[in-house]
């Protein structure tokens, strides 16, 4: 292959890739097909309601199988409420209610200008157990005008995930009793 035809070579390789890349096919749904999710199961609550985040839990939620083992979540929806609630001090930085991952931002206490925290919670499975959540806090120091990290007491990691199974079964009772 001559020096000449080489470039051209190369265009034709790259435009037949790139046809390849075409539309996807679509084919019509019918009507049925999918259902909305009102008519499956009762209603599962709001995503952002007057309450928060209240997914599979709420009015009418309590009487279907699939609300009581955690909604329409990957994860229980008592524990990720729960762990909500419990961090709501915190800004929060990401939520994945269905990969059950709750990540806050660095708060600063108003009481301790030399220190912050941050701390991500796991929501582990779709029953409300006391394994079912796993919460890791991070601690840093302010030194010499930056942040250093400091280890955190197993104390108040545990006394923060026992808050998270605390407020779940609160929310559990306060569906099931109404």
């Amino acid at each position: 292959m001559s020096h000449r035809t080489a470039p051209i070579v190369l265009v034709l390789i790259a435009v037949l890739g790139l046809a390849g890349c075409g539309p996807a096919k679509v084919r019509p749904v019918a009507e049925d097909e999918y259902q909305d999710y009102r008519t499956k199961g009762g209603e599962k609550g709001k995503l952002f309601g007057d309450q928060g985040l209240a997914i599979g839990i709420g009015k009418g939620a309590a009487n279907t199988a699939q609300a009581q083992e955690g909604g329409a979540l990957g994860v229980n929806a008592y524990l990720w409420r729960g762990a909500l609630d419990t961090l709501s001090f915190m800004p929060l930085a990401s939520a994945d209610p269905f990969g059950g991952v709750i990540i806050t931002d660095w708060y600063q206490p108003p009481t301790s200008g030399g220190e912050r925290f941050k701390a991500t919670a796991y929501i582990l499975g779709r029953q409300l157990r006391a394994d079912g959540v796993k919460v890791s806090i991070f601690r840093q120091v302010a030194q010499g005008g930056q942040w250093v990290d400091q280890p955190v007491s197993a104390v108040t990691t545990s006394e923060i995930e026992n808050k998270v199974l605390a407020r779940a079964r609160e929310l559990r009772s306060q569906v099931a009793g109404s």
